[in-house]
């Protein structure tokens, strides 16, 4: 059966290897997860699943392999010798429950009937003490009171079910869902380069024990700086007229970033880079940052973040007087070029998703203008594009 499943897992995408389904079996034999479905599926997510971007390729597997088991007894049949099921399963129950069990004629009448009225049964049922519904005393349904019942979705409160009879429905964390600040600093975590600075108030662990032990074994506690990620990050961030429908992720952008990065110094535009940018959107006409400060300011191993859509008429790109807010002396695309000149590492990330960037001239010339190093807006463009400025 595990080996249907874990073929089952590599036609869903979910790269797992020989080694996972020997280490799942392990644990299994371990008794990690036994006899109950929740934990073999949180056991073998995390023996299999080596990347939050896989969770919902593996939660669709799980369900397509696991979608005809209704019963944990499905489950254990092959595995777990019926008579020490039962044995195992009334070591749980006190006498008095034994005996209201037996009242329907035990465990497996149980059952017989719930299927029998489910066949039956037409239309949702409130109340009452025979169909299948909630809130009544039925020995079937949710949010009922009976106690040798059958829970049927939802959450008991009496917690009194000999079965949970519930859909399962798991978080989507796959490359191309909905992005959300978590995802993003999951994200951004491939850029990474750690270094230990500031002040010494970090236990030193391996230190502390060797230096003890050098001492004859008198405690010599040894402190050491605690480390940060020591990448240095400037963003530019698009603000106004068609980034107004993406505001929400790109905030969201950039709380991840202001979390992950220690050194982070950002600046807004509207559209593209001319020869100022600014750090208060609302005192953007009256307190502005010459772009050429900025090249001076901040040395070149900035790793370079441009997020905008890049959607504009060309000539906001390639011709002086370009933009719609002021008269540019330069092209933008001089100032861009300026900007790639002196940051080796620079990305440009769009929100506009990635198939329809063909319809718009402006992105094409931008595309070029940052060699190709245009990313989408996802989990897979921002892990792309923060390994390219990791090398």
């Amino acid at each position: 059966m595990l080996v249907n499943f874990f073929q089952g897992l590599r036609d869903a995408g979910v790269p797992v290897t020989t080694r996972e389904l020997l280490d799942l079996l392990k644990g299994l034999e371990q008794h990690l997860a036994f006899a109950n479905m929740d934990e073999f599926y949180h056991l073998s997510r995390a023996v299999m699943v080596k990347d939050e971007k896989y969770y919902d390729r593996f939660d669709r597997a799980f369900g397509l392999h696991f979608r005809d088991l209704e019963s944990l007894d499905d489950v254990i049949e092959a595995l777990i010798p019926d008579d020490w099921l039962r044995s195992e399963f009334t070591k749980h129950l006190s006498e008095e429950e034994k005996a209201k069990i037996e009242s329907l004629g035990g465990l497996e009448k149980l059952i017989e009937e719930f299927k029998k009225r489910l066949e039956e049964q037409q239309k949702r049922h409130q109340g009452g003490n025979k169909w299948v519904g909630t809130g009544g005393t039925s020995p079937f349904g949710n949010d009922g009171y009976h106690p040798e019942g059958i829970r049927v979705g939802g959450e008991s409160k009496n917690k009194r079910a000999v079965k949970v009879w519930d859909k399962r429905e798991f978080k989507n964390y796959d490359d191309d869902v909905e992005l959300g600040t978590r995802n993003i600093k999951v994200a951004l975590r491939r850029l990474r380069k750690f270094a230990r600075t500031g002040a010494a108030d970090e236990l030193d662990l391996d230190d502390t024990i060797g230096s003890t032990a050098r001492n004859a074994g008198l405690l010599d506690i040894k402190m050491v700086p605690e480390r940060h990620n020591a990448v240095k990050v400037l963003l530019f961030l698009d603000v106004g007229g068609s980034m107004d429908p993406h505001v929400r992720v790109c905030e969201e952008l950039f709380s991840a970033a202001r979390t992950e990065f220690k050194h982070l110094e950002y600046f807004y535009f509207h559209n593209f880079l001319y020869e100022s940018v600014w750090k208060n959107n609302i005192r953007r006409h009256n307190e502005r940052t010459a772009t050429l400060d900025v090249l001076h300011k901040y040395s070149a191993d900035y790793k370079v973040v441009i997020v905008g859509d890049a959607a504009m008429s060309p000539y906001e790109i390639v011709q002086p007087g370009g933009s719609v807010e002021h008269w540019n002396d330069e092209a933008g695309e001089i100032w861009l070029r300026r900007l790639r000149e002196t940051y080796e590492k620079c990305i440009w990330i769009n929100p506009l998703p990635k198939d329809e960037w063909q319809y718009t001239q402006s992105v094409g010339i931008t595309q070029q203008l940052m060699a190709g190093h245009m990313y989408p807006l996802t989990l897979d463009g921002l892990e792309a594009g923060m390994s390219f400025l990791s090398k």
